[in-house]
């Protein structure tokens, strides 16, 4: 029987969500209030399963999303998730179809892109998605900082207070939209993602630990930053504290914000280690450290991936560091964003406009999704063979013009 593909009904959720659960390797068990509360938040007709006599045996989501791009401007995208296929339905063309289905409704729809978070590196190249911002994590040990613990907001007026989780509801959503205006790569959190980042709505399977926040404020009493942390509860054999601060949320939106805020969770009683969580590849922090070497890397490796789905829109939504002239060929086997461009970059803005003149340079749609926010780089993408140089010095004045001061990042999971 052949296997049909299609959007999941609401009576079948709870299969949907058994297949989804057997895809991540976890426990194949789905509640009754899971099922509730997903069907409460989820766009059904934008969920889609692939079934087999009946049975849910694949599984793909895609929702609404915002991405803000070099300059501070956001543009629409349709972010991808919750995509398995059960390990007796590999290999049979059952991803490509959800995912072919899926980009083709995000170009109908007018989104500029679209987004994903890749459990395997070498799944999404295929469909046109390029990774775009990597991640770091470090854990800092503690003692060997260097860090004057009595000091633990650095001078200069400001001061970090303790909050709630109401607070966090109430200041997270205005920093959190302040972040998006000044750094690139991140995406919109919806009113539920703060409810479930402070407890206020359960969020099934995930059970619920009360976490720490504390909020940054400068001199002149304004909210310029946010930390969320749990610590575990380890005493040594010779009864010293060895407690992990992990850290789930760290928003600032200057400098002495992220700086403070540092020193402030490094300051915490009892804490001898603390982990950063995902923090951008040139995240502040070793250097914030009186010596850097006390913060040791865990984990560096790409995150998120972007898909462009509109090579017009995309190219002329994000400003640019040097002014460039450049024909770009765009090959993109599925049809949705393919063609030859122009593209002109003067005072840091952009026009792209389609154009039948001799390409410059010809790339696949993935590595441009690997360029638009600024972190790959044109010259060494050249150097790998990914992108075909035609008229000399035309890779080094794209490299010059994508490339962002700042590293791109995205601070969440989706």
């Amino acid at each position: 029987m052949s296997v049909e593909i299609r959007p999941v009904t609401e009576s079948e959720l709870s299969d949907w969500l058994r297949a989804l659960a057997t895809g991540f390797l976890r426990p194949p068990l789905v509640t009754d209030e899971e099922v509730a509360a997903r069907r409460a938040h989820f766009d059904m007709a934008r969920v889609r399963g692939a079934f087999d006599a009946g049975r849910c045996v694949a599984t793909h989501r895609t929702f609404a999303q915002t991405l803000s791009v070099p300059g501070g401007a956001r543009v629409p995208s349709t972010a991808v998730t919750h995509v398995t296929v059960s390990p007796t339905h590999r290999r049979r063309g059952l991803l490509s179809r959800m995912m072919t289905a899926g980009l083709a409704a995000a170009r109908e729809r007018g989104d500029v892109v679209s987004t994903l978070i890749a459990a395997e590196y070498p799944i999404y190249g295929r469909f046109g998605f390029g990774p775009a911002a990597g991640i770091t994590e470090w854990s800092v040990d503690v003692p060997r900082t260097g860090l004057d613990a009595r000091r633990p907001v650095p001078d200069g007026g400001g001061r970090v207070d303790l909050v709630d989780g109401a607070d966090v509801r109430k200041l997270g959503p205005v920093l959190h939209e302040r972040l998006a205006g000044v750094r690139h790569g991140v995406v919109d959190r919806s009113e539920r993602w703060w409810g479930g980042a402070t407890g206020s709505l359960e969020t099934p399977p995930h059970s619920w630990k009360e976490p720490f926040h504390a909020v940054y404020r400068s001199a002149g009493g304004e909210a310029e930053g946010l930390v969320t942390w749990t610590a575990d509860d380890r005493w040594g054999d010779a009864k010293q504290p060895q407690n992990t601060a992990t850290v789930r949320d760290l928003i600032a939106v200057t400098p002495e914000a992220e700086r403070a805020l540092w020193h402030f969770v490094c300051s915490v009683d009892w804490v001898t280690t603390v982990r950063t969580g995902y923090r951008a590849p040139d995240d502040l922090l070793p250097d914030l450290l009186p010596d850097p070497r006390a913060a040791r890397v865990l984990t560096s490796a790409d995150f998120l991936w972007v898909r462009v789905l509109d090579t017009v829109r995309a190219l002329e939504a994000r400003t640019y560091a040097a002014p460039a002239s450049l024909v770009l060929e765009v090959v993109d086997a599925a049809g949705l964003a393919g063609g030859r461009f122009r593209l002109d970059t003067a005072a840091g803005q952009a026009a792209c406009t389609p154009t039948a003149a001799a390409p410059d340079l010809t790339l696949d749609v993935r590595e441009l999704g690997a360029l638009y926010l600024g972190d790959a780089s044109a010259v060494r993408l050249a150097a790998l063979g990914l992108v075909t140089e035609h008229r000399a010095g035309a890779v080094t004045e794209a490299d010059t013009a994508f490339r962002t001061a700042r590293r791109p990042w995205c601070p969440d999971v989706f």
